[in-house]
């Protein structure tokens, strides 16, 4: 009895001390939260005790958020006034001086290819080719005879606008994709398409997928507070970029 005591002591402390921990809520887009949050998210909980709890959105919503007080801080691959504007074209107007950012990594945006498919390496020239439609057969950048199929996300706008920008020189992408939605359908739909390319964070690519060598297309991954981070906001931005940088994904 005393040792059934003791054990259900033990459970109730345990519990009561993880119902009173401190919390940092975050909200913010895919980008960041799986180059630089998640991975980040286990090692900084041990390191400090406090319990980081990751909402996944989009960059416009995690700001939403964050100017309603949902959350303590909003995280993003995408420029703050990108943020800023999404929010007000939903009808939420904000004072731009009343909110903080700090850059706590970067974010690279890999190209994904099928595990099969074993093209080493794609210059500017031929990226921009294939996602035009100027390129549309493998063979033509060293790789197997067969048809290019271009997977493009229709709720990644950030990582669109900037690949359109910088690797097409603002040219359109091609019209006939195969369009899907997010960061995870893209690498989805790459891994059980072996003529298939997409890009996506370089924090989602693993295994079931392959990264070519490919210029380096980059962003700040910036965490966005409404006025000074708080001291635990503090805190994770201090540790990630000191000891929790090594985990973030490059």
């Amino acid at each position: 009895m005393r040792r059934l005591l003791c054990v259900a002591t033990v459970v109730f402390m345990l519990v009561s001390l993880n119902a009173f921990a401190e919390e940092i809520r975050i909200g913010g887009g895919g980008a960041a939260m799986n180059t630089a949050f998640r991975p980040v998210q286990p090692h900084f909980e041990k390191a400090s005790g406090i319990n980081l709890s990751l909402f996944q959105s989009t960059p416009k919503h995690g700001f939403i958020e964050l100017a309603n007080g949902k959350v303590d801080a909003a995280v993003a691959a995408v420029s703050i006034e990108s943020m800023i504007g999404g929010a007000e074209k939903d009808g939420v107007k904000v004072n731009a001086a009343d909110f903080k950012k700090t850059e706590v990594a970067q974010n690279r945006t890999a190209i994904l290819l099928h595990k099969s498919n074993m093209v080493p390496k794609l210059s500017k020239d031929q990226l921009k080719g294939i996602f035009t439609g100027k390129i549309n057969n493998w063979k033509e950048v060293g790789g197997k005879d067969g048809a290019i199929i271009v997977v493009w996300g229709k709720a990644t706008p950030g990582q669109n606008a900037q690949f359109v920008k910088e690797i097409l020189d603002g040219e359109k992408v091609i019209k006939e994709v195969f369009d899907v939605t997010d960061y995870a359908s893209i690498k989805e739909s790459v891994s059980t398409t072996p003529e298939a390319i997409g890009i996506d964070p370089i924090g989602l690519a693993d295994q079931s997928v392959r990264v070519p060598e490919t210029p380096a297309l980059l962003s700040p991954i910036i965490i966005v507070t409404k006025g000074e981070p708080s001291a635990n906001v503090k805190k994770l931005i201090d540790f990630m970029k000191g000891a929790g940088a090594q985990y973030i994904k490059k």
